[in-house]
């Protein structure tokens, strides 16, 4: 992993920043907090950062730098004009399968990262199933196999100088925020990962609203949200908003949160200040609370084993159906916590890609917040592994499960039905989970089982035990 932060550019990496200079690849402080890497384990990653933050904008075109890129078509009809659509985290699970999506799609794409989630695996002594490449050979491959650019922007959004830059010189007209610490399980871990995920979560979005206050009034903000905001209500959950009669009078509200980590009620405050936003200042904003996700590949990932996306399966990272997957290939019961009954919304990584497609041709209008909840079916955790049980009988796999104390705080029984029809009315032609589908996934976790440490399966962050002290996850 230390190539990626630390390596010179290669030759089709063209740089470019504010008053004709290039700066050194700052690292804000929100990025590497210095309680949760230590300065040894960085040592030959990162340019340190001295007085000041400093920041630096990596611009990809996929071409040699000697060769100049040919003339944009011109035109005097604006909507004929491919749309710009910057992919914040757009080197993560989904999204650089979203970018690759819309980069097909004929929009022009750039994306920006921090490329910080490699730098958990890294911290945490864990890798993905598959081997994924390098940022920057995954734009040149898009590029030589497609003649579609990417640009590319390397830096914390938490540094609103460096965002500031990337709004200036891309000019988006659709944001989609991808650029979160995704996981529940990383941001109970320790206080200084509780920390960082507030931290990042929050003024990374922040900044982002400022941003489009500031560069790009009539820019759309897609924001990846969290069915996990909702929680587990006795009641149905609606698509944002509830309406209630209290005393005789009646309101529209937002719906009651009851997030569930540091991870989810991040999400819930991010909600809260868009929501604001979007009322004082006009911005216009899709919420996509989306369930969770599972496979790894669509038709773009497909293409080239440098365009492969990732496939986390530990219990850090991995979802509950990846990793079930993935522990009946390699011969390990799968881990069911406690009951078993908790029952969440599932989609298909390739209709994760086809919402935000979908937000982004069907954008807000200024001022409105709209909530779309972003899933296909509805799972418990025992529905799931007894699917995949029989799933792997028919590929000669001996899939067993084994009960595992859970090491969440949440009811593991309990009434769940979520609305979901907004995305469907707008086109969502969903892939559900079919056994064309399971069998699909085994064997790919099959081809790969090679890689798969297995001391990394079994849980090992408890809700009611979270730290105080920096903790190793390898120790």
């Amino acid at each position: 992993m230390a190539h990626l932060l630390s390596a010179p550019c290669p030759s089709v990496i063209s740089l470019s920043s504010t008053k004709n200079s290039v700066k050194p690849f700052g690292l804000g402080q929100t990025l590497f907090n210095p309680q949760i890497v230590s300065t040894s384990s960085l040592k030959g990653l990162v340019f340190q950062e001295k007085k000041q933050r400093r920041s630096c904008l990596f611009r990809a075109t996929a071409l040699p730098i000697t060769q100049q890129a040919p003339p944009e078509a011109t035109t005097n009809d604006s909507s004929s004009k491919p749309k710009r659509v910057m992919v914040i985290g757009g080197d993560g699970y989904c999204g650089w399968a979203t970018a690759l999506h819309l980069s097909k799609k004929n929009y022009e794409v750039c994306i920006v990262d921090n490329l910080v989630r490699r730098l958990f695996d890294h911290q945490l002594g864990i890798e993905s199933l598959t081997p994924i490449a390098s940022i920057h050979d995954r734009i040149s491959r898009w590029k030589a196999l497609t003649g579609k650019s990417i640009e590319l922007f390397v830096g914390d959004i938490c540094d609103f100088e460096f965002l500031a830059e990337s709004f200036k010189s891309f000019e988006p007209d659709s944001v989609v925020h991808f650029g979160e610490q995704r996981s529940a399980p990383y941001s109970m871990i320790d206080r200084s990962r509780a920390v960082f995920t507030q931290h990042n979560n929050v003024i990374g979005t922040l900044n982002v609203l400022f941003a489009i206050k500031e560069f790009g009034e009539e820019c759309h903000l897609v924001k990846l949200g969290t069915m996990g905001e909702y929680g587990t209500p006795n009641i149905d959950i609606e698509e944002g908003y509830i309406t209630i009669t209290h005393n005789g009078r009646t309101d529209t509200l937002p719906y009651p949160k009851q997030a569930s980590s540091f991870y989810h009620l991040s999400k819930v405050h991010d909600s809260h200040n868009i929501a604001f936003t979007c009322k004082a200042w006009g911005i216009r904003a899709t919420d996509l609370n989306q369930g969770v996700v599972y496979g790894v590949k669509t038709d773009e990932t497909e293409m080239h084993e440098e365009l492969r996306n990732r496939l986390d399966y530990d219990a850090v990272f991995g979802t509950a159906l990846n990793r079930f997957c993935v522990q009946a290939a390699v011969g390990h019961p799968l881990t069911v916590y406690g009951k078993g009954g908790q029952t969440r919304g599932y989609l298909d990584i390739r209709d994760t890609v086809q919402c935000v497609e979908l937000a982004i041709a069907n954008p807000a209008k200024a001022g409105e917040f709209r909530v779309f909840n972003q899933f296909t079916e509805q799972f418990s955790v025992n529905e799931l592994a007894s699917l995949v049980t029989k799933a792997g009988s028919k590929l000669g796999l001996d899939v067993k499960k084994m009960t595992v104390p859970n090491p969440r705080v949440e009811a593991e029984e309990h009434y769940y039905n979520a609305k979901h029809t907004k995305l469907m009315e707008l086109g969502l032609e969903p892939h559900y989970l079919s056994d064309s589908l399971l069998d699909s996934l085994l064997n790919f976790a099959v081809q790969f089982r090679d890689r798969v440490d297995t001391k990394q399966i079994m849980p090992s962050v408890s809700w009611k035990k979270i730290g105080v002290k920096t903790k190793s996850m390898t120790a």
